[in-house]
């Protein structure tokens, strides 16, 4: 399975640990041309990089870094991404984050601006500039490029206290994966979504080890989920094989935590 994800190549952002590292590790080691992305070289995506780079070919994985918060470095990453591969042919939008917690009455521009354009800005902008590589991907191998964006269950269920408005960017990102597919399916080019539940990496470093343990009572599997068991999802969306005829889609990998 996933064969014919040797040699795509696949830009990965914010994947310098957790999810986006896990999924950064299957395709590598599944024979993908693989970039690693985060703001800075730091030591923990140097960590990051030689752990992926330990199951690819020398020279099938880089790290490119970028502020995706910021418009002009979504083009950058983009431009850098195909300066080294030539072309794009899956794209996985998981940079991201909570950003913070707030109460509805003390929201204001500085606090809507961060979340926002950590969740909503960096994957609108990073799949815009991708677009013309997607296409001429899906034209020259004559089967289709795949875009994958990390929504969240919170994007259904409405998020924790003081998280509304990252629930909210990422109903908006499910939201408009739908808008792209009208757009761009003639182009084939497949949009769809991973929405985790309530899996154990440092997004959730903030809750005490009793309110964990009452989050992991609501999930069916009596436990939090790993990132290891969220990275065959984008896998099997990013393979032609698997899912040439599936776009538009959320897929919830929540241990039954919320079911439909």
């Amino acid at each position: 399975m996933f064969g014919d994800l040797v040699g795509k190549r696949v830009l990965i952002t914010g994947s310098t640990a957790g999810i986006g590292l896990a999924v950064a590790k299957l395709f590598a080691h599944k024979g993908a041309k693989v970039a690693l992305n985060g703001r800075t070289l730091s030591p923990a995506a140097e960590s990051a990089l030689k752990e992926v780079r330990e199951l690819a070919n020398e020279g099938d994985v880089i790290f490119i870094p970028a502020d995706l918060t910021q418009s002009s470095e979504c083009e950058k990453l983009v431009n850098s991404f195909v300066a080294e591969f030539g072309g794009i042919d899956v794209l996985i939008n998981n940079a991201g984050g909570l950003g913070g917690r707030s109460s509805l009455e003390d929201i204001d521009d500085e606090f809507y601006d961060k979340v926002m354009d950590l969740n909503a800005r960096s994957a609108l902008m990073v799949t815009r500039y991708s677009i013309p590589y997607l296409r001429s991907s899906a034209a020259e191998s004559g089967t289709t490029a795949s875009v994958i964006s990390t929504g969240s269950i919170a994007g259904r269920e409405g998020g924790g206290l003081g998280a509304s408005l990252y629930a909210a960017s990422k109903a908006w990102l499910h939201n408009v994966h739908r808008n792209w597919v009208k757009e761009y399916t003639k182009d084939n080019i497949r949009f769809n979504i991973i929405a985790p539940g309530t899996i154990d990496t440092d997004f959730h470093a903030d809750k005490s080890d009793e309110l964990k343990e009452k989050i992991a009572s609501t999930i069916a599997f009596g436990r939090f989920g790993l990132s290891e068991e969220m990275a065959p999802s984008f896998a099997f969306f990013a393979s032609h094989n698997c899912s040439g005829y599936i776009t538009g889609q959320i897929l919830d990998v929540n241990g039954g935590q919320m079911c439909p």
